[in-house]
């Protein structure tokens, strides 16, 4: 995965939004409806060409998980881009469906690669726990929890997670992966007038299913069965633990990707391939 486009091509940053609810996570697939296969699809319909452009995104969503501010570059001919460049988004907003939408579409720096050369992903997962349910309103983005949380015991589970660990007990293993991450920020906020409960969690990068996991062992905090002791117990123990239960996806929300300055772009992407150990630990 290079970090120039080819001779010939221009490499393209789109910033872009999405209702996760009827997708299949973001990758696409032969079968499934998903989120980059509808903009790789209208993408090749509103520049008449007869191949796909594939795109790289800063993060892979999974199913019924929702984004506000993801990141993605596709390399087009520069013909291409030269004659659709003025119009591609008004034509994109006229080809895909309602559920994605493409805000901006800009050559990207020298060095841009939307997935390694970010510092940084944002999301936010929302709760409510009032008696009476979630707001039919917003039940597509909030999830239900049928028990009393506590703020002050979350966030103090929270701040125990903070900094950089193998994150082996709150992720599903890949093979050849690394589950080394920095956890930049995690915490929560209640919102007074809702009563909805809003995580706020930041890191460099996340793997598989480790957000909704770190979730699901803060609310089992927060309703009383489990000390604010116990998340960082479970990571710890660097396997993964049957108590924490991965909550569904559809509280899930990508709010923001970070990038460095334009300058910076290149080396930033040379440093997220690097193998991460941490400090200490042996090596093979």
């Amino acid at each position: 995965m290079s970090d120039q486009a080819e001779p010939g091509f221009v490499r393209v940053r789109l910033d872009l939004s999405y209702d996760g609810k009827d997708f299949s996570g973001w990758a696409k697939q032969t079968s499934r409806r998903t989120v980059q296969g509808e903009i790789e699809d209208a993408l090749r319909t509103v520049t008449r060409s007869s191949v796909t452009y594939d795109l790289t995104v800063a993060g892979r969503t999974d199913a019924g998980v929702h984004a506000r501010g993801q990141v993605a570059h596709v390399d087009l001919p520069e013909a291409v881009w030269a004659e659709h460049e003025e119009k591609l988004l008004r034509r994109l907003a006229g080809r895909l469906p309602l559920d994605v939408r493409v805000w901006r579409a800009a050559p990207a720096p020298a060095g841009f690669n939307a997935r390694f050369s970010a510092l940084w992903r944002r999301y936010a997962y929302r709760v409510g726990d009032r008696p009476g349910g979630v707001d039919p309103l917003t039940r597509g983005h909030v999830l239900w929890h049928d028990r009393p949380l506590d703020l002050d015991s979350m966030n103090e589970a929270a701040a125990l997670m903070v900094g950089e660990h193998d994150f082996a007990a709150y992720c599903k293993k890949r093979e050849g992966a690394t589950t080394i991450r920095t956890l930049q920020k995690l915490s929560w906020v209640r919102d007074e007038e809702s009563g909805v409960l809003t995580a706020t969690v930041q890191a460099d990068a996340f793997c598989h299913n480790m957000v909704r996991a770190l979730i699901g062992a803060a609310l089992f905090v927060g309703d009383g069965r489990r000390p604010a002791s116990w998340p960082a117990e479970v990571l710890a123990a660097k396997v993964r633990d049957p108590g924490v239960h991965v909550v569904r996806p559809h509280g899930l929300t990508l709010e923001e990707v970070a990038y460095p300055a334009d300058d910076l772009l290149a080396a930033r992407a040379e440093e997220a391939r690097n193998v991460r150990t941490l400090p200490g630990a042996g090596c093979c």
